[in-house]
């Protein structure tokens, strides 16, 4: 498979500073040369250029809405040059405001190809607030809410049309921490939602079973993971963590039944924040997570998800 490694280092969206460092930490972990040497084309097109975070309160109700703007455009570009070449992109982020430009970019693709798109959102928060709900006004609490529509034009039309994803095409993974003004909007929403409690009672298995229930030979699977969806104890270098989370095997197998699929067009990976790690393992462990989700297993597996081709 021909992949294209995307660097967005900012953390202009995000609450804490120093994700803006995650581009590096997953390439000193070695990401490239990790799924190079399970057998894929890898490019790494560098980092991209944007404004830097200017620290400053919300305006409106959004921290910082030109620089994430700025930031959205620069991804979604990017993001669409590689699949223009028949590559797919993997972000490493930086803060999860950028997938709005990376999905952005993916929803019109599919459009173009006559292809469904599924995106597979792993996080503990929800990541759907709005300025009238949002207690921060960080926009990387805000991309699913932005791709639905709710949100300042400027991001909403990224792609070309408002909105960019319908809730149907959105399943939510491992979320625990919830603001109140979510709780109601994904419900009026629709979404689908595996949060711990369903993951605690049924079992990560079970809850990717369902989200990828209808993945077929003309889904495009893009995977946005926000590293803080796996537990504080394994992946302790994130600016938002949250205990309860998706233990490193659970976290795996949610990679391996999504590789599975064969259907894994497009990825996220954000929220790396190497200044708040401890040696680098939030990048390593992230660069594992990346491993499994192109090719590598414990055993050699002969019986795919009856869903790939």
């Amino acid at each position: 498979m021909d992949l294209s490694l995307i660097g967005a280092p900012t953390d202009v969206g995000a609450s804490v500073p120093g994700c803006r460092l995650g581009p590096g930490g997953l390439r000193i972990a070695g990401i490239g040369t990790a799924l190079a040497a399970l057998g894929h084309d890898v490019e790494d097109v560098g980092d991209l250029v944007g404004p830097p975070n200017p620290r400053l309160s919300p305006v409106d109700g959004y921290r910082h809405l030109p620089e994430v703007t700025a930031w959205n455009i620069a991804v979604r570009d990017a993001v669409a040059d590689a699949l223009h070449r028949g590559r797919l992109p993997i972000l490493l982020g930086g803060d999860h405001s950028l997938a709005v430009g990376s999905i952005s970019a993916v929803a019109r693709h599919c459009r173009a190809e006559g292809r469904r798109l599924l995106v597979v959102w792993v996080d503990a928060h929800a990541d759907i607030n709005t300025a009238t709900m949002t207690p921060s006004g960080n926009i990387h609490g805000m991309p699913v809410a932005c791709l639905l529509g709710f949100g300042p034009e400027i991001l909403t039309g990224l792609s070309g049309q408002v909105p960019a994803l319908t809730p149907a095409d959105v399943h939510q993974v491992g979320l625990r921490r919830v603001d109140a003004g979510e709780k109601r909007f994904l419900v009026e929403q629709g979404l689908s939602v595996y949060d711990m409690r369903f993951i605690d009672e049924v079992g990560m298995r079970e809850a990717l079973r369902r989200a990828l229930a209808d993945v077929d030979e003309n889904t495009h699977v893009h995977l946005s993971l926000d590293v803080d969806f796996v537990d504080p104890a394994v992946a302790p270098g994130v600016g938002t963590p949250v205990v309860g989370g998706p233990t490193y095997r659970e976290a795996q197998l949610c990679m391996e039944m999504i590789a599975d699929t064969g259907r894994l067009r497009s990825l996220d990976v954000v929220e790396v924040n190497p200044a708040l790690d401890v040696r680098n393992t939030t990048s390593t462990l992230a660069v594992d997570l990346v491993e499994s989700l192109f090719g590598k297993s414990t055993l050699l597996r002969m019986t795919p998800h009856p869903s790939a081709t």
